[in-house]
């Protein structure tokens, strides 16, 4: 039986991760350089979520056809140019890659480890931001000039992140044939989908502060926590189901007296059909 863990316990503890704090600094500090170039840059916790969906995705997918999808990477319609996209040389797509390759281990083994809370050091803890609670802590003049703009929910970018890498490989995310496999797959998703949305509830909780003012409601918190056990599920789903076997179509074959196709000129019994 699982339980819901407590805020602090969603805070990825920093034993936990071969990335330290410092290192996620610094991929953002890379993502933010990105996006001087390529204005569509998504933000860190997109990727978070966009590399779980990846993790748990039943196919492999390998880094050649997912990361043209995520960043501007100069791969265009299987064409590659320098390979830099909107890198800034190679050293800077390197060290990207071996930060991005060290955060897919550490969400690997936290799926695959047997936990039943999500208080267990070994869960997957998912890289998110309180964005309304840090704007909320700002000094008066700078959440003054914040005024009216939109801003996430908490767990919000992370879900939309997943949700984009299932939109852009649908066929990998068809519903399995027998009606469990399929109910526990919609249901997964749908508890994804739901964080996508707005937390339009009173805030309560302030995750990563105890001293912070409110921004996240109860039913969001309970509803993240959901999210991440939902990813489990899909990891479970998968590795169980195992990946999509490709239907082969054979091939028409001859009657006995038609000429063989191979083309010798035989009937095809005296031929291929001997």
């Amino acid at each position: 039986m699982t339980t819901q863990p407590s805020p602090d316990s969603l805070t990825p503890p920093a034993a936990a991760l071969s990335i330290s704090p410092e290192e996620f600094d610094e991929i953002d500090a890379i993502l933010d350089d990105l996006r001087q170039r390529f204005d569509e840059t998504p933000q860190w916790e997109f990727c978070e979520g966009f590399m779980a969906a990846l993790i748990v995705c039943r196919r492999a997918i390998p880094q050649s056809e997912y990361l043209p999808v995520l960043l501007d990477t100069g791969e265009q319609d299987g064409e590659v140019d320098d390979g830099l996209g909107s890198f800034a040389d190679a050293a800077q797509r390197e060290r990207f890659l071996e930060l991005w390759q060290r955060r897919w281990n550490d969400i690997a083994q936290g799926l695959a480890a047997e936990v039943k809370s999500l208080d267990d050091e070994r869960a997957y803890h998912p890289e998110v931001m309180d964005v309304r609670g840090a704007v909320a802590a700002l000094p008066e003049a700078e959440r003054a000039e914040m005024a009216g703009e939109i801003l996430p929910s908490f767990a919000q970018v992370w879900a939309v992140g997943f949700m984009y890498a299932v939109e852009n490989w649908p066929e990998e995310w068809q519903p399995p044939r027998d009606k469990e496999g399929r109910k526990w797959l919609d249901e997964a998703l749908q508890r994804l989908v739901a964080l996508t949305e707005d937390d339009e509830d009173e805030p309560t909780l302030s995750v990563f502060d105890d001293e912070g003012v409110p921004t996240v409601s109860v039913n969001r918190f309970n509803a993240f926590a959901d999210g991440v056990w939902a990813i489990y599920d899909l990891h479970e789903l998968w590795r169980n189901i195992g990946p999509r076997v490709e239907t082969l179509q054979k091939a028409s074959l001859p009657g006995r007296n038609e000429v063989c196709f191979c083309g010798s000129g035989k009937k095809y019994k005296k031929c291929h059909g001997a």
